[in-house]
Formats: C-alpha cells, sequence, structure tokens
C-alpha cells in the first residue's frame, strides 16, 4: 500500500473529536463592541499566586472559552477562540480607560471556523497570524483600529483530513522564515491490526508528514504543505514553540505520548503510565529527528527509551534519537512557550522560558497534575536550574480527580511591550497581566520561597507508586 494512503488510513481510524471543554456560546455575529462587567467577587491577583512582589490584575473575566493570546505594542489583546462552526473566531480587546481592565470586547475573523484544536495568535511585522484546524491567516494591524484591516489572507492550508492534536502552533525566525507543527493523529502510530499487545506500524507511514515541524515563507499565500521544507521529525505533538532571539533557535515543548501500561502491562505498572513519559523540551534544528513514535524520553533515567510498541521493556535504549535540553513532569500538557524579553522583571527572568501547563487528563488512578506557569532559567540557550512554579492557584482544589475538577487550565502566554506577563486559560477565558513592583536588584531565594512550597501539592509532585 502506498505510504501516503497508509497515512490516510490511520488518520481516519484516530480521527474523533472529543472535548470536556464547552464550546463558546457567544453569537458568532457578535461584531459589535460590548462593555465588561465587573466580575461580582474580586479576588486578590484574580486568584492566583506568584512569587514575592509579583501581582496580576483581571484584563476580563470570560471570553468563551479560548486557546493562545497576543499584545499588540499599543495594549490591545487577540485571543484565538474554540468555536467549532461560524465566521468569527477570533476575539479583540482594548482598555480605554487605563485601568488595566478591557472595556472594549468585540468579536472578528470573516473565515470558516473549522475545529476546537483552532489554536495560534501571533503578532509579527505588523500583521496578525492566527491559526483554525486546517488554515492559517493574517491580516494587517492597523496603528489605530482595533479589528485588523481587509479580509483574512490564507498563508497556508492544510489538506489533510481534520484529526486528532490538529493545531497548527507558529514560530518566526525574523528571516521571513515561518514555522508549523504538523502533529500526529495517534499516540505510538498504532498497528490497528495488532493481536495481544499492541504493536506498531514500522515504519511509521509518514511521519515526516504528520509528527514533524515544517519551514514555510511568512509573505508567501495559498502554500500547502508540499510549498514547505521539512525542518525536523519524530515530534508527536507540539502546541507550545517559539523562536529564541537569544541564540536564533527554535524551542518547543512536545506533549508525550500514553498508554505505556495499557499497551504493554507486562513491563509498566499503572504508576509508570502516570509519570512517563516525560514532557521534552526541545531545541529543534534543522533536520532533527527526536524519535517518535519508535521512542520515548524518561526523565527520570535521562534517556531515551525503545517504546514498548517497538520492542521496547522500559530499559532499552534508544541511541538513534536526538534528546531534549530538559525532561519536563510526564502529561502536563505543555501549551505555550515564551522566551522572556522585558526589562519590567527581576534579572532572573529575562531570556529565561515561561511554559504553560494546560494540566493532565490521563494519569488515574493518580491525581491529575500540571495546571500552573512555569519557569526555566536560561543562559546562553541552555536551561541553568530546575522548573519553577511562577504562577499557581488556576485548580482552584488540592486535589484534581479529574480534568474538570480544575478551575482553570492555563493556556495562552503573552509578552507585553511594557513587559508585563499575560496569561490566558482556555475554560471559560480568563485572562490574567503580571506586573512586578518590588525591588528588582534585591529579588533572590527568598521571594521564591513560598512558590517552592507549593510543588508538595498533589497536582505538582511525583506521587508515591502505592499511595
Amino acid at each position: 500500500m502506498n505510504r501516503y494512503l497508509l497515512l490516510l488510513f490511520v488518520i481516519l481510524i484516530f480521527s474523533c473529536k472529543n472535548s470536556s471543554e464547552k464550546t463558546p456560546s457567544t453569537s458568532d455575529n457578535a461584531n459589535t463592541p460590548t462593555i465588561k462587567n465587573t466580575p461580582a467577587k474580586i479576588e486578590i491577583n484574580g486568584g492566583l499566586y506568584f512569587p514575592k512582589n509579583f501581582s496580576a490584575i483581571v484584563v476580563v473575566d470570560s471570553i468563551g472559552p479560548s486557546r493562545h493570546i497576543a499584545v499588540n505594542t499599543n495594549g490591545d489583546i487577540y485571543a484565538k477562540l474554540r468555536v467549532p462552526t461560524g465566521t468569527n473566531g477570533n476575539m479583540a480587546l482594548r482598555d480605554t480607560t487605563g485601568n488595566g481592565a478591557a472595556d472594549i470586547i468585540q468579536r472578528f475573523g470573516d473565515y470558516p471556523n473549522d475545529g476546537t484544536f483552532a489554536t495560534e495568535m501571533r503578532i509579527h511585522n505588523e500583521y496578525l497570524y492566527f491559526s483554525s484546524e486546517q488554515v492559517i491567516y493574517r491580516q494587517k494591524l492597523s496603528p489605530t483600529n482595533l479589528i485588523p484591516e481587509g479580509k483574512p489572507e490564507v498563508i497556508l492550508t492544510d489538506y489533510f483530513p481534520k484529526r486528532w492534536h490538529n493545531a497548527k502552533s507558529l514560530a518566526f525566525d525574523n528571516h521571513g522564515g515561518m514555522y508549523v507543527t504538523f502533529s500526529a493523529p495517534t499516540n505510538a502510530c498504532e498497528d490497528p491490526n495488532s493481536v495481544g499487545q499492541i504493536k506498531g506500524l514500522n515504519p511509521c507511514p509518514g511521519v515526516e508528514v504528520l509528527g514533524s515541524i515544517w519551514k514555510f515563507d511568512e509573505n508567501k499565500l495559498n502554500q500547502s504543505q508540499q510549498d514547505g521544507t521539512l525542518y525536523a521529525t519524530g515530534v508527536r505533538s507540539m502546541v507550545a514553540i517559539s523562536w529564541n532571539d537569544e541564540d536564533n533557535s527554535l524551542y518547543g515543548v512536545q506533549h508525550g505520548r500514553d498508554y505505556l501500561h495499557n499497551h504493554a502491562p507486562q513491563y509498566y505498572s499503572k504508576w509508570d503510565q502516570a509519570v512517563l513519559p516525560a514532557e521534552e523540551f526541545m531545541k529543534i534544528e534543522e533536520g532533527d529527528n527526536f524519535g517518535w513514535p519508535y521512542s520515548y524520553y524518561d526523565h527520570f533515567k535521562s534517556k531515551k527509551l525503545l517504546a514498548p510498541e517497538y520492542g521496547g521493556d522500559g530499559q532499552k535504549e534508544a541511541t538513534a534519537y536526538k534528546k531534549p535540553i530538559m525532561g519536563l513532569p510526564a502529561h502536563w500538557a505543555p501549551n505555550d512557550l515564551l522566551f522572556y524579553k522585558g526589562d519590567a522583571f527581576p534579572e532572573r527572568y529575562k531570556r529565561g522560558a515561561f511554559i504553560a501547563f494546560h494540566g493532565s487528563m490521563n494519569r488515574a488512578p493518580y491525581p491529575q497534575a500540571g495546571y500552573i506557569v512555569a519557569f526555566i532559567p536560561f543562559k546562553d540557550g541552555k536551561p541553568t536550574g530546575k522548573w519553577e512554579v511562577f504562577a499557581d492557584g488556576f485548580a482552584g482544589v488540592n486535589t484534581i480527580v479529574t480534568m474538570p475538577d480544575a478551575k482553570y487550565r492555563p493556556m495562552g502566554l503573552a509578552e507585553g511591550s511594557d513587559g508585563s506577563l499575560y496569561i490566558s486559560e482556555s475554560k471559560q477565558g480568563k485572562i490574567w497581566r503580571v506586573k512586578f513592583s518590588g525591588n528588582k536588584e534585591a529579588f533572590g531565594d527568598e521571594q521564591l520561597l513560598e512558590m517552592k512550597s507549593r510543588k508538595s501539592k498533589s497536582y505538582l509532585k511525583t506521587p508515591e507508586e502505592l499511595n
């Protein structure tokens, strides 16, 4: 069978659109300004916890389920909504009073929404780039108007059928290159004809097409995947991707695979399945192969191991593939990555990486985990320490038994021109603006103590195997 026909067959088998998060009920034709109502309950920092001397205000309490955000130089905010139908899939927000809260909230789009994996929202070279599940668009930003000018231009269309992990995340290299994620629709490229233990298709058909990152011309209209260049492969599912100006390199954080115990119970316990494999923080260079679906990264052993569908037993190494720069806790669902460029935060944050962990759904019988914004210090393009808790409190509960227990799920990150950090969440569309008001030179371990103690929460620590 032709490998692309086989790939299409695999996509059709695994294409399912289950989502336990609600879709927006906002009217699709609500293309006129609306005034935000002040929330009835005022919470300190909008309910979040930060290192000492950081604080947050709520920009908007709810714009409906949404994904990534972008902030213009004038402070206007743009958000990608999770809407499967209609034509207005974006939201624009403006603060005209100077109090930090958006008082103009306006839907716009003029393009067909095609699914709730619509993800991206980026501002680059005075254009607003955004993606539905199948198409990447852009519109020219106006110096004064909130809504971008003209009808959206089509930059890239994905002609494969809609599928699981169908987000199109973007990064720009400042030299005309646009990098796009084409995530795989399967967990481990499973062979649907497996009898007994689950086996993987070998070779996995079309892993360079879906399970990869491609490079395109950011200014060329009406491209398809064939117009791009394969940049890296062996990447299962990546939503958090960003260009790091510090070393002019592409970085991303991968969603690791699932079901180690379900697929090979003779080698992996339910605890193994809950804490493995790592979410991989990758430095991505042209020609890299990170090994999906044939391998996974064990962050306890700091090794790439052979996947059980391809003969692995939890011990056999897979040395042919590039390792990540850091392994992060399993199933935390990293959904955005931002390298901080501003001067408003203390020095330890400059050039470091913020990661929004959307939170796990499948660590049962152990508690679900993640649901924070983490920070990783960087120097010369390399992490200098372990991940830190930067923003917590999204979950709203001490133990997250199942994903719906969490009040919020961190999703999008953006940096304002003044160095503020904006954080969005995907359930109801709340957006926070984070600022620092203390002595930057005096900031140190003392200011981080409370956040270090939060790592003892059940949703942030490695569970004991028997408890």
